[in-house]
């Protein structure tokens, strides 16, 4: 029990660390200490280990000569990514406008109507709405394609991009635009032309691409 019980938390200290590295808490370059994550976060050492263990597997931290060092994401190491998605993103449409099911199209016109209340309404939170509604769009979009290797790849890039979509995301220009695209992948799932459905793809990656150059790092 006790060393399930350890998995268990190394498991949310895992998820945890992740998501606050992708967010920006951890800044690259940054010294993190086991000992001192441990008193942070209120565990032990042994859970804290492994969730480490696991993030340099994962290429977020680095153990240097000068103790261990938050990777992160560059903006370079971003843009190769979407040349990544580029590649295969496609692919994967045109697969979920033959794959994808109705259960599925709805709750990605339900995820359209919250992306498009967020984004007229201001105020805290709303750009951390838009991304999140933004990431569940993909989810779904990608998990249709009905590959697992496509989903698999294609959604920890997406994960990985989580500061920089952010601050994109966060501009309402670009978020209107973003709607206007994902309603136009939506339209080509919906009418399962797989065709449509690819350039849709395609095209709302490479103007995020775009928006994410402008960005800076």
């Amino acid at each position: 029990m006790r060393e399930h019980k350890n998995i268990s938390i190394a498991d949310q200290i895992f998820e945890q660390l992740e998501r606050e590295i992708l967010a920006g808490k951890y800044q690259r370059g940054e010294i993190l200490s086991e000992l001192a994550l441990a008193k942070e976060l209120g565990v032990s050492r042994t859970p804290v280990r492994e969730a480490i263990r696991r993030l340099q597997q994962e290429d977020f931290l680095e153990e240097t000569g000068r103790g261990l060092v938050v990777v992160g994401i560059s903006k370079d190491d971003m843009l190769d990514m979407y040349e990544i998605r580029l590649q295969i993103e496609g692919e994967a449409a045109r697969r979920a406008a033959k794959n994808i099911t109705d259960d599925s199209l709805r709750e990605l016109r339900d995820i359209l109507d919250l992306q498009q209340f967020y984004c007229e309404k201001s105020g805290d939170g709303s750009s951390d709405q838009i991304k999140n509604l933004d990431s569940r769009f993909h989810e779904i979009f990608y998990r249709a394609c009905g590959s697992k290797p496509y989903y698999t790849v294609l959604i920890s890039l997406h994960k990985r991009m989580t500061k920089f979509r952010k601050a994109s995301l966060s501009r309402q220009t670009r978020a209107r635009q973003a709607i206007k695209e994902h309603t136009a992948i939506l339209k080509a799932l919906e009418a399962h032309d797989e065709q449509a459905a690819e350039e849709a793809a395609l095209t709302h990656a490479r103007s995020a691409r775009d928006r994410m150059r402008e960005l800076d790092d």
